[in-house]
């Protein structure tokens, strides 16, 4: 049986989307994958709710294993103090021992999803290196790009921390103007290095996107009408403050996107409607006028009403992109056409013992 650990050295570098992406093409070559995510700190849902990423993944690929197989040690927002005195005297190491053999059963590969960075963990002496050591894996970095040099701090960071079960970086996330450097340049000088490079992944608009839900809620707004389009993905935003007449051309230039303008301009709502708009987000906290509502329940457009004015609002929008996680089914299956192109998974495979 073979364990991959797939860690990163920040939040949001694309674990998740790597490991589902890598979970179903090992189901596809006829491989039984478990999944677990070894330490959790907290949730965004409650002090005392499952992991959310565990909760994806039962679902997702349809695991027997229980919640607490899959996500054993989480390290909830109110235990803290009780850790930090040492005080709890609780094994957790063993916690994700007997876990692990429990998950492990039948699997010909474990996939395991590390925390937010390689230091999570590291008060209950469980940090991405020690976990590496406790269950015998192989260790992944997914490296998400920030500059040129950052790209190789963190690939050769990830190899002086596991150091021998180390397996190798995916690099992900590479803006388009920088993937020269990335596979010509970065690839082959952590090669060298003895650092495989297994996948250079670029960075995608539909992946950075953010759901018409995700940002009525950023935003605190009010949902108009069209609250079954809650789930619609927006990869862009467009600010709506020129003349009527250059408006239509104006919004034809982008796709999926979100339309910000002042409640009162229902010329630039109107031609917003008309263009590949997933959202109209209307600044001002009053009603707009005529028939846009009318309009945008024709054509299946919500419209989110805010307290923000139009700068604000935007900032609010501009934030939101990228930082939200991987498990829309559209990203899913991005990603894991992406992997399928750029994964050389046979050497992974290899590099980690899986059949």
């Amino acid at each position: 049986m073979a364990t991959l650990y797939v860690a990163s050295t920040e939040r949001l570098a694309g674990k998740t989307a790597f490991c589902i992406g890598l979970a179903r093409q090992l189901q596809r070559a006829g491989q039984q994958v478990g999944y677990m995510k070894p330490v959790s700190s907290g949730s965004r849902l409650d002090a005392d709710a499952a992991d959310e990423d565990a909760l994806y993944f039962k679902r997702a690929l349809d695991l027997p294993d229980t919640l607490e197989s899959i996500a054993p040690v989480n390290l909830r927002p109110g235990m803290f103090e009780e850790l930090l005195l040492g005080a709890s005297g609780h094994d957790f190491g063993l916690d994700l021992q007997s876990a692990y053999a429990r998950v492990a059963q039948g699997r010909d590969t474990i996939l395991l999803e590390a925390g937010s960075n390689l230091r999570e963990g590291a008060l209950v002496n469980l940090a991405p290196p020690q976990v590496s050591n406790l269950l015998g894996a192989r260790d992944l970095l997914v490296v998400k790009y920030d500059s040129d040099q950052q790209l190789m701090d963190d690939a050769l960071a990830g190899k002086s921390r596991f150091g021998d079960s180390f397996a190798g970086v995916v690099l992900n996330c590479v803006p388009r103007p920088h993937l020269r450097f990335a596979e010509e340049e970065a690839m082959p000088a952590l090669e060298q290095r003895g650092i495989p490079v297994f996948a250079v992944l670029p960075l995608e608009r539909l992946l950075q996107s953010v759901t018409v839900g995700e940002l009525a809620e950023s935003l605190s707004g009010e949902v108009l009408c069209c609250q079954g389009q809650m789930d619609e993905l927006v990869e862009h935003v467009m600010v709506g403050a020129m003349t009527a007449a250059s408006a239509l051309s104006y919004f034809r230039q982008k796709p999926n996107k979100a339309v910000i303008t002042g409640w009162d301009r229902s010329d630039i709502q109107y031609a917003a409607l008309e263009t590949s708009t997933k959202c109209l987000i209307l600044t001002g906290n009053q009603e707009p006028t005529g028939g846009i509502r009318r309009r945008a329940e024709e054509v299946g457009v919500p419209l989110i009403l805010v307290r923000q004015d139009t700068m604000a609002a935007v900032e609010v929008v501009e934030r939101s992109f990228g930082r939200t996680r991987c498990h829309h089914p559209k990203k899913v299956e991005r990603f894991e056409e992406m992997l399928a192109d750029r994964l050389d998974l046979g050497r992974l495979s290899a590099a980690i013992g899986a059949a």
